[in-house]
């Protein structure tokens, strides 16, 4: 299997700039070829049981540092601002930016060093990885590309958990700019000679335009549809904020 999405790309990337790509094609060919007999992923660690010359298979262990709860607090407050990291995280994708999010916070999605992971194979093979290191690290890749949210679970926030947050913090902030408190017009009594007459130009007051002309579309559920790759919600999105640019060019909205 070709990596498809840049998230499993992005890992493989990161176990060769960690010196490891020299036996990720052993250990893709002996994935492939059926070798990985289990692998399980859970908070810090994957687990796997590999088959080699050996009659009883070898355990494999992948450990990577979890981020602590105030971690995630922070990185859930920093994803919900945006609502295009939340629209891509609610329809099942990582966002591009997702790595810049965690960096500003002084965090990393994927290991940087060697020193952030931890390898070890019940083999008697010295070299780490090892091939049945390397053919659990390949299979790992493609799960990745299957359900980008194992790699945030490894990290110690899972799917629901992530979710679940983005959606109470995606709804306070709604809440927040739709409590903002209305332009206050001249008082009835000062205008009943020309309450009942159309102005010289209407006047449109679009609701929320100022700042989230695209509020409504946080409320949705993801849309499981595309257009040529690209999620509908995210082309709406973009086509609200063109149409409020336009009209606001116009001087027709106030």
């Amino acid at each position: 299997m070709t990596e498809r999405n840049w998230w499993s790309r992005r890992f493989i990337e990161v176990l060769d700039s960690l010196g490891l790509g020299s036996g990720l094609a052993r250990g893709r060919r002996d994935a492939r070829a059926g070798s990985v007999l289990s692998m399980s992923l859970s908070t810090s660690v994957v687990v796997g049981q590999v088959q080699g010359l050996a009659a009883t298979p070898y355990r494999v262990r992948i450990g990577v540092k979890a981020l602590s709860a105030a971690d995630w607090a922070r990185v859930e407050a920093a994803l919900a601002g945006s609502a295009l990291y939340a629209a891509k995280l609610l329809a099942g994708e990582l966002p591009p930016g997702i790595e810049e999010v965690f960096a500003e916070l002084d965090l990393r999605v994927f290991p940087g060093t060697l020193r952030e992971m931890s390898m070890d194979c019940s083999c008697p093979d010295w070299e780490v990885p090892c091939r049945h290191l390397a053919a659990v690290c390949s299979l790992l890749a493609e799960s990745f590309d299957t359900d980008p949210f194992q790699i945030l679970a490894w990290r110690g926030r899972s799917r629901q958990e992530l979710l679940t947050g983005l959606r109470t913090l995606r709804s306070e902030v709604v809440d927040e700019d739709s409590d903002a408190e209305p332009e206050d017009g001249p008082p009835l009594a000062d205008c009943l000679d020309s309450f009942w007459t159309m102005p010289a130009k209407p006047v449109v007051r679009a609701c929320g335009t100022t700042s989230k002309p695209d509020a409504l579309l946080d409320q949705l559920d993801p849309l499981p549809i595309t257009l040529r790759r690209h999620n509908v919600v995210d082309l709406l999105r973009s086509a609200y904020h063109v149409m409020v640019r336009a009209v606001r060019a116009e001087g027709d909205i106030q």
